[in-house]
């Protein structure tokens, strides 16, 4: 996007086809080269546009308006279905809890960057086939390859949503890395949603509650429900058509938060010595461990995917270098354990499935760690942290389609 600006510096019509394809990438790209094009008109006018602060919310097109409305109610309908066919929710939940939003939000972005129909049907035909195979599987509440199938999906779907988002600039990093942003400005705008929508009800049921009327039981199994579904398809069309909005809170996020968890890592490694907690031995403790892992894990990549809007910020990389070399140990702790376990107990799918998603993370962390060294030391671009962070986004989906997919099948459904 970057040299595409500079290219056409001259060429309004491109620039306009540019902002308009993809405006939140193009802003980001445009204001990191203006100090290189500033000398053109054409330049001051785009800066002047695209960093002029205004209290207006756009609405996108109308076309955008409505296809955000049917997949809404769309959402809001696969939510319902177990009502609507008396399919046991339990049963129904735990497989397709991450089909209600997933394909919509997929299918928002197929038709926004305006994917040619091979990958497009590419998309379609994943979803529909995961969809098919995880309500295939046996009902055996106690199987473990159903529970991780089950507990992956989503994060298959969130690699299939991430192949739309990307559109044709799939193998492109800085595509990738849009996409852990725009995931972050997702988190902050739905959590709003949810807490406008939270408030609203609890003020809606207590007014008419007030005259008498108890509107609990049609309330929330509906208006609830499809507010619920709606919400992350609206954070998303808001995102998407007014980046201004969280642009500004996400950084903040990453600075605070950035910090705060290294702090409460060190003291909670620290704590866990002077306890003697046993992750070898115990298996709760071990499935925290991975847990805090993972969250630690995705706050590195977020943090870093902010950071690099301020790469003079030496406190912050500091930070996340400190942060990534205690994520390295909480993650040799774990790989460890789960390796001690199953030299002793044997392999089973949950043990392989910890395991295989540790390695990764080890990997991933390790380059991580090494970039921001280099960095900070030889003062190189955060680019290339950037990049060791959007080369394994495709590992982790390849990954989470094998636990899916090949598991189940490989344990005997067991």
């Amino acid at each position: 996007m970057k040299d595409e600006i500079i290219n056409n510096i001259q060429n309004p019509r491109q620039l306009e086809e540019l902002y308009r394809d993809n405006k939140a990438t193009f802003r980001g790209a445009f204001n990191a080269v203006y100090s290189d094009i500033r000398e053109h008109v054409t330049a001051q006018i785009w800066h002047e546009r695209l960093n002029f602060e205004t209290n207006e919310i756009s609405w996108g097109t109308g076309k955008e308006l409505l296809f955000v409305i049917i997949a809404s109610f769309l959402a809001g309908l696969v939510a319902k279905i177990p009502d609507f066919t008396g399919i046991n929710p339990e049963y129904f939940y735990p497989r397709n809890i991450s089909f209600v939003v997933f394909p919509l939000l997929t299918a928002y972005f197929l038709w926004k960057q305006q994917v040619n129909i091979r990958k497009a049907l590419i998309a379609a035909v994943a979803i529909l086939v995961s969809a098919v195979y995880i309500n295939l599987l046996p009902d055996n509440p106690k199987s473990d390859t159903l529970m991780l199938a089950c507990m992956h999906l989503p994060l298959f779907l969130w690699a299939i949503l991430g192949y739309a988002f990307a559109g044709d600039s799939l193998h492109t990093y800085k595509r990738r890395l849009d996409f852990l942003r725009y995931n972050g400005d997702l988190v902050v705008m739905t959590t709003i949603i949810l807490i406008a929508g939270g408030i609203l009800s609890a003020v809606t049921v207590g007014l008419f509650s007030l005259i008498g009327l108890r509107i609990e039981e049609i309330y929330f199994p509906y208006v609830a429900i499809w507010g619920l579904a709606a919400a992350p398809i609206v954070g998303t069309y808001l995102v998407q058509t007014n980046p201004q909005l969280v642009s500004k809170v996400s950084p903040v996020i990453a600075k605070v938060f950035t910090p705060l968890v290294l702090v409460m890592l060190t003291i909670y490694l620290s704590a866990v010595v002077y306890t003697g907690k046993d992750p070898y031995n115990d298996r709760e403790f071990l499935l925290i461990f991975n847990a805090l892992l993972i969250g630690v894990m995705a706050l590195i990549l977020f943090s870093i995917v902010e950071t690099s809007k301020n790469t003079g910020n030496k406190i912050a990389l500091f930070m996340l270098l400190g942060l990534a070399v205690l994520t390295i140990t909480v993650n040799g702790i774990a790989l460890s354990a789960i390796i001690f376990r199953i030299s002793e107990w044997g392999v089973t799918p949950n043990r392989l499935a910890v395991l295989g998603g540790n390695v990764l993370i080890l990997i991933n962390l390790l380059l991580v760690t090494y970039r921001l060294f280099h960095t900070i030391k030889n003062g190189d671009a955060i680019a290339g942290v950037e990049n060791s962070i959007a080369l394994f986004l495709p590992i982790y989906g390849i990954w989470t389609l094998v636990v899916t997919f090949v598991f189940p099948v490989l344990f005997g459904f067991k």
